[in-house]
């Protein structure tokens, strides 16, 4: 469990250095720990919600989150994001679908373009596509345990959206209020499977991990706003992803084969 805590540490600092939570790859490193997949994304977004909860604050109070262009990509993503965590699926199903979440995540990350905060901001976007996405991207980020704002962040940024603090500030209230969803989802899902005291049991096993987050979140959002370049984070976040990617998408096609 130390090794994890570590490893969890390291993830939420290089995430944290970005404007992430890091929930896709806290999922990936329990499945290879050999975690029980059906409480795994609990666990993974309780992570996301302590690494993500200071950032939005301090986004907010800087000014960098505006509730009423916020709201259009939020609107359909939280009833999504808790109907993804109610779902039950099969493990098969789980590891493809994250393995695939982390593929699509790690090249956005390893080929974003360097000059992508130089992008004109503040364009407007349609509603209905608003709606689509986030409830696309809510849905996904509750079934598998993410907080999905490592694919909204490079449509945004794709759409000329906003500026970069405006991006990682709607960013990072994204993956917490679909943090807060998911999480309830799937706690809901688990007592229905466990109880509520088998259930509280069982994540309380892992509860070195929180605190991990915690430290780690904490040392890379001052990192990443003040001593490491953006462009070197993304890039060593990527190579962090696609590994685990390809692991566990090594792992999915040994389970269809």
């Amino acid at each position: 469990m130390v090794q994890l805590a570590a490893l969890f540490a390291l993830t939420a600092l290089l995430y944290a250095s970005v404007g992430f939570g890091g929930g896709s790859t806290y999922n990936a490193l329990l499945v290879l720990n050999g975690t029980d997949y059906r409480i795994l994304p609990a666990i993974a977004l309780i992570c996301n919600i302590i690494v993500v909860a200071g950032g939005s604050w301090r986004f907010w109070q800087a000014g960098h989150v505006s509730l009423a262009r916020i709201l259009p990509w939020i609107m359909l993503s939280v009833p999504a994001a808790w109907l993804g965590g109610r779902l039950a699926i099969s493990e098969t199903l789980f590891i493809g679908a994250l393995g695939g979440s982390l593929l699509i995540a790690g090249l956005q990350l390893a080929f974003e373009r360097k000059d992508a905060v130089e992008e004109p901001r503040s364009r407007h976007v349609a509603r209905p596509f608003s709606y689509a996405v986030g409830g696309g991207i809510g849905f996904l980020s509750g079934m598998v345990g993410i907080g999905g704002g490592i694919f909204l962040a490079p449509v945004l940024y794709l759409l000329r959206w906003g500026g970069p603090r405006e991006i990682a500030g709607t960013a990072s209230v994204f993956i917490l209020v679909n943090s807060l969803a998911g999480l309830a989802g799937q706690l809901m899902k688990l007592e229905a499977d466990y109880g509520v005291a088998s259930a509280a049991d069982l994540l309380r096993g892992y509860w070195l991990l929180f605190p991990a987050v915690l430290v780690g979140g904490q040392i890379g959002s001052r990192l990443g706003s003040t001593r490491i370049p953006p462009v070197l984070v993304k890039r060593l976040t990527a190579v962090l992803i696609l590994y685990v990617a390809a692991r566990l998408l090594w792992r999915w096609a040994g389970m269809i084969g």
